[in-house]
């Protein structure tokens, strides 16, 4: 069961709802989780952030080397999420940080606003983000 939760009557509602569907269960000795969660990116914050990392990933060349909208992804978010990069297994590096799937909207606002930011910074037209 998910619900977005928009006022305080509607949650009301829906916790209702939750104990109801979760009353069987419970009786019948399963454990479950309830989480209550802030609400994650919405589609077009998806879409604009990887319209703008394409226009990154084909415009700047980063200290000789053409990345992936992926890789600047990654970039971008550990950047934004002040992350630390630790010694892989096999050698390299890897960066400990979120995936942007499970940002909140605010957090991907964050995110669109650093990629503009540093891709106007690197000359980069945004042509075709929306």
């Amino acid at each position: 069961m998910r619900v977005t939760l928009h006022n305080r009557q509607q949650a009301h509602t829906a916790f209702i709802a939750a104990y109801e569907a979760a009353k069987e269960g419970l009786q019948a000795g399963k454990k479950l989780v309830l989480a209550l969660t802030e609400e994650t990116r919405s589609t077009e914050q998806n879409a604009k952030m990887w319209a703008t990392l394409g226009e990154i990933a084909n415009q700047v060349d980063w200290y000789g080397q053409k990345l992936t909208s992926e890789e600047w992804k990654w970039v971008l978010s550990a950047s934004l999420k002040k992350q630390r990069a630790v010694q892989g297994i096999d050698g390299g590096f890897v960066v400990l940080g979120q995936s942007t799937s499970k940002m909140t909207i605010a957090e991907m606002s964050e995110m669109i606003e650093l990629a503009l930011a540093f891709g106007t910074q690197q000359g980069v037209s945004f042509d075709d983000v929306p």
